[in-house]
This record gives structure tokens, C-alpha cells and sequence, in this order.
């Protein structure tokens, strides 16, 4: 590509950021970091009825988080700022004034009212209102096509409010291209003369995205589906100002785990899963939204399973570092259907990056949770035996607290199946063999177990249990010799002891 590569993503901060405007991010920066571009963050934030504070913040942490920062925006300034839209204000007129001396615009002042009217006269004859060629000179809608030059000034002179309108050609065919979608054909008398800018000297979003994209220099715009539709104004838009358009990708969708639609908040709240990045406190409600970082995950995780949301490799592999998804993206392996979101890929993709995670790594972030303070090397042990078991960071504690904390209960279900007989006597002698080892190795203690086991003909499933019962409290878990060792002579010893005690006390034998 002989064009420097230069995509944006642009948010409108009217709340936080919703995971698939995170992979709109994501696909916008693989695509940058790929082809040596750079990705822009630029806030559109022209509706101002809409702006809500501490939403352009989270954005800006939500991408850091995810470790695809903006290399131009705000408060990074690569020579074609301002980033946000509202500061850009006074940009907009000049190039709607040069649409309407080109005649590809004009004036319209159709209150809110008679506009009203015209859709229900529409409706009342099972048609639909649309503002365009077929009734922009017909004498019931106000505007500079029908008044005269004296009349429109003497109505702007007056502060009458007015809207400019796009003028869509009549009787044309409209090719558009996609690079994901390839060529679309649009019969332009179906399209309408949608609003640019307003009397109280704010653009549209239409206008202002396209003027930004160009004075901004964007090679390509990727967004979301939902944008498709606009594909064909924004393109005559450039074509009116005999600018060179960007390269075109609309993402598909990403649609609810179950039904129809596209995911949303609500699905999240039903099925007990996130859908934003971060914790969101709503400046209204004070109520909060749960965020996959709050939620435990690894931005890596997320990151993953993002990218696979519309996009493959083309191959099986499936766990990538953000640095083999740089290399790997292209455009060309994005589908036109949408990505159904499943919840349980996600925790997948969560349990595969926790498990390749260096223990000490998993031991530091397991010390920032826990109320007590422990040795980050025996933390670290704990993260290797029971990481396997763990989704989340809080996991291995949950699961595997028993390893620096003596068992408060046993687990019914063992103790109910396997307590009974001569359980508490064997106990007892397993108990008296284990105190006089001197090798107090994993294989050393399973070496003697089994001898142990062969010599009261007793096979494994009916002394390990009982083992793991008393030292441990629970019915499974990692290597029984592994966790005897890490806990040691002593303390394995006193454990039987306490739980000989209380599983006697409460538990009479069959």
C-alpha cells in the first residue's frame, strides 16, 4: 500500500463502551499495526444532549486496558487535531457553505411540526414520508430550492431555525464497494436528503465524520454493520467535494447467545455475563455495570476471543498474543454474517491464557486479593497445582485455600460414601507410616501409599479418598503426594489428627 495507512475509531461519549465497539477498536488497530499505520481515536461528540461525563475517559482506559492504545487523539496530538468533533466546530460551515454554492445542498426550514404532518399525510395513505426529489419542489416543504435567494437570506436574517440539507442526485446508479461485502448497488431515488447541519451551528454526524476523515487523512474506514446504510451518503458526500473517498469494511454485527438481535446489556444481565470492559457506574442511577476486567478476566483473554468475532485465521489455531494477531489479520478473512457472542468461549479463552500464566505471576495477582498475607513462593506452588481447576484468579483460592489453611469442614458427599467400616483404624496406621518418613518427596509418599494399600489388600479408590478427606476437607483436587509434600511432615500429621477427631465425633462408622 502506497497510501500511509491511517484508521479511526469514533466513539460518541454517551456512556461507556460497548464490547463491540471494543472490537471495532481492536479490528481498527490490528489493521493499523499490520500495514505500519496509525490508529486515531477521534470522540464525535456533536450531540452534546447526549454527552455524558467520564465516558470519554473510559474509552480511553477501556483501549489501554486492552492494550491497543491510540497513537493519535486526545492528548496525543500527531498534527491533525483537534480529536474531538466539538472542538472542531468552526471547520463544519466552510464546507457546508461550498455544498450549497455547488448546489449539492440547500437550505430547508421545515419546522418540526410540519414535518410531523407530512409523515402521518404519508401514513394515512400507506406510504412513506421520505424528504427527497419526489416532494423537495412541490410547494408544501420550505426550502431555498423553492424560495428565493432574497427570501432565504431575509429568513436566516431573521433567525429562523433551518437545517441544510444533502441534495441526492435523481435517477442514478450508485456502485459502491465493500472490502468485505464487494460491490453494492444503490438506485439513488431511494435515498433522502439527509440533514448536514443545523442553525445553532453544529454538523450532523454525516458531515462532520466525512470532513474529519478527509482533513484527517483516513485511508479506510472500519466500522460496525449498523453503518452500512450511510455508506452510500458518505460517499456522495465525497463525491460532491471531489474528494478521493477512504477504502470501505463494515463488521458484522454481534448477535445475542440465543435468538435474534444484536447482543446487548440486557443479554449480559439475563446470562450473568459482561458486555462492557469496564466497570460502569451509571452518572444517573449511581448503578453499576460489570466490566471484564472487574470480572477477572486477563485482557489477553478478551482480546482473543474478540478477534474471533467475526474474523479467522483460515487455520485451527485459535489462542494468538496480540503480536501474532497483528500478523495474522486481514481484512479478507472477515465474514459478512453476524458473530453469535457465546459466554462460555469466552471463559474458555480465560481458563487457557490463566493456565499459560507463570505461577509467580498468578501468585502476585492472588496476593492483591487476599485479605492475609502469604509467602509468594508457596502462593506461587498453589497457582500450579490448582490453576488446572481455575477459571479466574479468585479460583485457585476458592478451590485451593485448603493448601495454607487448615479445612474448617469436610465434603459430605465423601464423607458419606467412604467413612465407614474401619475407616478411622486405617486412618489412624496410614497416619503412623507417614510420621516415620524421611523422604518426604511426592514420589516418596505415593511409593509408600501404594505399599501401604498392597499390604491390607485395599485398593487405591478406597484409602486416597479418605487421605485427601482429612488433610485437605475435600472430595478431589490435584495430586494427593504433590499436596502432602508441599504441606509437609508435620503438618499433614496434625491434620489427620484434627480430622480423626472431628469425623469420629460426628460421624459415627458404619
Amino acid at each position: 500500500m502506497n497510501t500511509p495507512i491511517r484508521v479511526r475509531f469514533a466513539p460518541s461519549p454517551t456512556g461507556p463502551l460497548h464490547i463491540g465497539g471494543v472490537r471495532t477498536a481492536l479490528f481498527n488497530y490490528l489493521f493499523a499495526k499490520k500495514h505500519g499505520g496509525t490508529f486515531v481515536l477521534r470522540i464525535e461528540d456533536t450531540d452534546q444532549k447526549r454527552y455524558v461525563d467520564g465516558a470519554e475517559d473510559y474509552i480511553t482506559n477501556a483501549l489501554n486496558w486492552c492494550n491497543t492504545p491510540f497513537d493519535e487523539g486526545p492528548g496525543k496530538d500527531g498534527g491533525f487535531g483537534p480529536y474531538r468533533q466539538s472542538e472542531r466546530k468552526h471547520l463544519y460551515r466552510q464546507y457546508v457553505d461550498l455544498l450549497i454554492e455547488n448546489n449539492k445542498a440547500y437550505y430547508a426550514f421545515d419546522t418540526a411540526e410540519a414535518l410531523d404532518l407530512e409523515r402521518k399525510n404519508h401514513e394515512a395513505k400507506g406510504k412513506t414520508f421520505i424528504y427527497n426529489w419526489h416532494n423537495r419542489t412541490r410547494g408544501r416543504l420550505i426550502n431555498s430550492l423553492v424560495l428565493s435567494k432574497e427570501e432565504v437570506a431575509e429568513k436566516i436574517a431573521n433567525g429562523e431555525d433551518y437545517v441544510v440539507r444533502f441534495l441526492a442526485p435523481q435517477d442514478e446508479t450508485l456502485e459502491l464497494t465493500d472490502l468485505i461485502r464487494g460491490t453494492i448497488k444503490i438506485d439513488t431515488n431511494t435515498l433522502d436528503d439527509k440533514v448536514l447541519f443545523k442553525s445553532d451551528g453544529m454538523p450532523t454526524y454525516h458531515l462532520a465524520n466525512v470532513v474529519d476523515d478527509y482533513l484527517m487523512k483516513i485511508s479506510h474506514v472500519i466500522r460496525g454493520e449498523e453503518w452500512l446504510p450511510s455508506l452510500a451518503l458518505h460517499q456522495l458526500l465525497y463525491n460532491a467535494f471531489g474528494w478521493e473517498a477512504p477504502e470501505f469494511a463494515h463488521l458484522p454485527l454481534i448477535l445475542k447467545p440465543t435468538g435474534k438481535g444484536k447482543l446487548s446489556k440486557r443479554d449480559g444481565d439475563k446470562l450473568g455475563f459482561p458486555v462492557f470492559p469496564l466497570d460502569w457506574e451509571g452518572p444517573a442511577t449511581n448503578s453499576v455495570s460489570k466490566g471484564y476486567k472487574e470480572s477477572g478476566y486477563f485482557p489477553e483473554a478478551v482480546v482473543n476471543f474478540l478477534a474471533f468475532l467475526g474474523w479467522n485465521p483460515g487455520t485451527e489455531q485459535e489462542l494468538f498474543s496480540l503480536s501474532e494477531l497483528v500478523e495474522a489479520f486481514d481484512l479478507k478473512n472477515v465474514n459478512k454474517a453476524g458473530a453469535r457472542f457465546d459466554p462460555d468461549k469466552t471463559k474458555w479463552y480465560q481458563q487457557q491464557y490463566l493456565r499459560s500464566t507463570a505461577d509467580e505471576a498468578l501468585a502476585k495477582d492472588l496476593s492483591q486479593i487476599l485479605t492475609d498475607k502469604h509467602d509468594i513462593s508457596r502462593l506461587s506452588t498453589v497457582c500450579r497445582l490448582m490453576k488446572e481447576r481455575a477459571t479466574f484468579i479468585e479460583d485457585i483460592w476458592t478451590e485451593g485455600s485448603f493448601l495454607l489453611e487448615k479445612p474448617t469442614s469436610y465434603d459430605e458427599k465423601t464423607t458419606r460414601k467412604k467413612w465407614k467400616n474401619n475407616a478411622s483404624t486405617l486412618m489412624a496406621e496410614w497416619q503412623g507410616v507417614m510420621s516415620n518418613l524421611e523422604d518426604y518427596s511426592p514420589e516418596s509418599i505415593e511409593t509408600t501409599f501404594k505399599e501401604f494399600i498392597t499390604a491390607k489388600e485395599l485398593g487405591i479408590g478406597a484409602v486416597l479418598p479418605l487421605f485427601r478427606l482429612l488433610v485437605t476437607g475435600k472430595g478431589m483436587g490435584p495430586s494427593m503426594f504433590e499436596i502432602a509434600s508441599f504441606l509437609g511432615k508435620e503438618e499433614c500429621v496434625e491434620r489427620i489428627s484434627i480430622g480423626l477427631n472431628t469425623l469420629t465425633e460426628t460421624t459415627p462408622q458404619a
